[in-house]
């Protein structure tokens, strides 16, 4: 398995408090449920944010029947045997934007390269980070399209957020 690093402290809040009787995170508990073995050995927290982060996948369309998360600490093990190297690596990214997330750990096909993530550094657009990684700033919206449906608005980047760089760039 391979190990991504990701900031934190940056990121989407999912993980604030236990959440409210009747919430959307407090509804989405009992649909995702921890298997087997690995529920014995999850606390209630873990349990809680483990299906926080099943909302967040359900609310990008990433989620299938074939994903299965474990949260080890900081830490997000990613099993997804049925999905293209695209849909996992959206999945790496919107599991490790999340606040309080530092590592996701899944595993990729072994003739597959590595993917390319970019952090956000304060000031920088799409358009800067296309042109780095791209060689052409107008080519900002083939990051933009990589990191959908994460991204909603190109101009909507932060510092510490990681971003997919298209394969073959």
């Amino acid at each position: 398995m391979a190990i991504w690093d990701f900031v934190k402290d940056a990121g989407k809040s999912l993980f604030d408090k236990a959440p409210a009787e009747g919430s959307a995170q407090a509804a989405a508990a009992p649909a995702a449920p921890a298997s087997g073995a690995a529920a014995a050995g999850q606390d209630a927290e873990t349990q809680r944010k483990v299906a926080a982060l099943r909302a967040e996948l359900r609310a990008l369309n990433l989620d299938a029947d074939d994903v299965h998360l474990r949260l080890r600490g900081d830490t997000v093990v990613v099993e997804a045997k049925g999905a293209d190297r695209e849909a996992l690596e959206k999945l790496i990214l919107a599991l490790g934007n999340v606040e309080g997330i530092a590592k996701v750990e899944a595993d990729l096909p072994p003739e597959a390269p590595q993917p390319v993530f970019h952090t956000v550094r304060k000031g920088e657009t799409l358009s800067a980070i296309a042109k780095e990684h791209l060689g052409d700033p107008d080519r900002y919206h083939e990051i933009f399209e990589a990191n959908r449906p994460m991204l909603n608005d190109p101009d909507n980047i932060y510092p510490g957020q990681a971003l997919r760089i298209p394969a073959g760039a």
